[in-house]
């Protein structure tokens, strides 16, 4: 019994170390085409199914597309709805380790195939001298050990069982929700669906699992693989978090239907079997089901997505993505642009807030990065899209010639305001220069420039003084730094870098100034009075 355990163990152990050499060895022969495939052909759901299906098909590893997906979501890569698409199509990628097991690993001599594998892998590894051709040696020697731990696993438990009577076992097995639970804490605790289900597979083939329980395992082993998702989105983006979350709603959803109607799938897996001329071959069965499932719970999400997207949009809300949303523009008054306008009034005076905020927060905190500021960024720019958009929606024939030139003077604000939002990550780069050693000598009128950035973007009106006061500093800087460039006392490159950040902050103070002049179009109306010209 003992011995039987430990090459249970060591065969699990084997399959395991299999996965990851395949699954690491395929990345690296793959190089940037996998992330080139998960980065642009996503562009809608559909498309991001099919590439998370092939993707995950070719590395043999959800786990590794459901991260690498997080991680683009994480970077703003890829939005929910395309990333969705992605982890219905990676459930589906999956089960190709199913049909790997259920045909190749009972319907051959796996030694015969794994070992000339194993041979051919290894010689590539060693021999060659291109990366690419050692990764591909790599995951070949990967797909041996998979097929020589599956062996292993297979052997044991037909020894394990060798002395109960079959029967006995099936007329006690547990209760399904007992296997569902077997199945989720298998793939949790080996961090691999593919080892659970490949420990599943055999065991049903093996006679120690009846087809019913061995389903529901399946199921369970499905839910487990969000587990990785989980644990990546702890730290992550909020939208990181959301795909994590609709990616264990999709699993938790797909297995209450595929329990519910487990007769009747297991029926359709018969027929689909019998079609197929594959009954004497129970772990094609269970390949049969746990793609069948898969493929069911994706057709149900697709036309679901966009409305599943933007439920899961409104979890984990940051103060920047509400900010981000306009809480004064009505769809309601785009027909009486003399009303909308004082909507579109407040709304500015929030971006002109934000903007402000965003800009502080560059200018006063330390250690700041650019990513760190990125969801502020975003929210800036998402509200002065809004306040574009919605003024593009007023009815123009029905405006005063006052209401046009009073929300033309708005759109020129948010140009304004923009372009700064966009350079405000040049003060960042700005400040670090502060610290670098070679700059002493203009330690000082640095720290000026400062002090005077942050009076232009403190003040609530027109600040021409102000201004004018960092034109001068911004001039003495430049000179100061073109002459420590000639005298070689800064690296030429260094000093060009920080000309560069000096124009681009140059420019981000003429457009916050600018930004300044803009007027609440109310209050400009209201001076026009109503007998004023046109």
């Amino acid at each position: 019994m003992m011995a039987s355990l430990f090459q249970i163990l060591g065969g699990l152990a084997l399959f395991l170390l299999a996965m990851e050499m395949m699954t690491d060895g395929l990345k690296s022969a793959a190089g940037h085409h996998l992330r080139h495939m998960l980065g642009s052909w996503t562009r809608t759901p559909l498309r991001g199914l099919a590439a998370g299906c092939l993707i995950t098909g070719l590395v043999q590893s959800s786990g590794a597309v459901t991260v690498a997906t997080l991680g683009f979501v994480n970077a703003g890569l890829l939005g929910l709805g395309q990333s969705l698409g992605v982890i219905f199509g990676a459930n589906i990628g999956t089960t190709v380790t199913a049909w790997l097991v259920s045909l190749i690993g009972f319907g051959f001599n796996i030694e015969a195939i794994a070992l000339p594998l194993l041979t051919c892998g290894v010689a590539l590894k060693l021999i060659s001298n291109r990366s690419r051709v050692q990764s591909l040696g790599q995951a070949l020697a990967g797909f041996a050990l998979f097929f020589l731990g599956l062996s292993i696993l297979k052997s044991s438990l037909e020894g394990f069982t060798a002395g109960f009577d079959n029967q006995h076992l099936l007329a006690n097995a547990y209760g399904l929700p007992a296997w569902l639970l077997t199945g989720f804490l298998a793939t949790v605790l080996t961090q691999s669906s593919s080892a659970a289900l490949a420990i599943v597979l055999t065991a049903a083939a093996g006679g120690l699992i009846p087809l019913n329980s061995a389903a529901a395992a399946v199921i369970g082993a499905n839910l487990g693989s969000t587990s990785t998702a989980a644990l990546a989105a702890i730290k992550a983006t909020a939208n990181a978090r959301r795909l994590a979350i609709g990616h264990i709603l999709f699993n938790a959803m797909t297995g209450v239907v595929a329990l519910l109607i487990l007769p009747i799938m297991l029926w359709v897996v018969e027929r689909l079997a019998d079609w197929l001329d594959m009954t004497a071959n129970v772990a094609v069965s269970l390949a049969l089901f746990h793609t069948l499932f898969n493929v069911i719970g994706a057709l149900i999400m697709m036309p679901l997505t966009p409305r599943f997207a933007y439920l899961l949009s409104r979890l984990f809300r940051s103060q920047e993505e509400d900010n981000a949303e306009p809480r004064h523009l009505d769809s309601t008054l785009v027909t009486t642009p003399e009303v909308a306008v004082s909507a579109v009034d407040q709304e500015m005076k929030r971006l002109v807030g934000l903007t402000r905020g965003l800009l502080r927060v560059c200018l006063d905190r330390e250690d700041l990065t650019g990513a760190q500021i990125q969801p502020k960024v975003e929210a800036c720019r998402s509200l002065n899209a809004a306040i574009n958009e919605y003024i593009s929606r007023l009815r123009a024939e029905k405006m005063q010639p006052a209401t046009v030139d009073a929300l033309t003077d708005t759109i020129r604000a948010c140009r304004y305001l923009l372009e700064a939002t966009d350079l405000a990550v040049q003060l960042l780069q700005f400040r670090d220069a502060r610290d670098d050693v070679r700059l002493a000598p203009l330690a000082t009128r640095i720290d000026q420039y400062l002090v005077t950035l942050r009076s232009l973007v403190a003040a609530e009106g027109p600040a021409p003084e102000t201004f004018e006061q960092s034109e001068v500093l911004y001039h003495q800087l430049k000179s100061g730094l073109l002459a420590m460039i000639v005298r070689t006392e800064v690296p030429t490159s260094t000093g060009e870098r920080l000309l560069d950040t000096l124009s681009g902050i140059r420019r981000l103070a003429d457009q916050w100034a600018k930004s300044l002049a803009w007027q609440p179009a109310t209050s400009r109306l209201n001076h026009s009075g109503p007998d004023s010209p046109p």
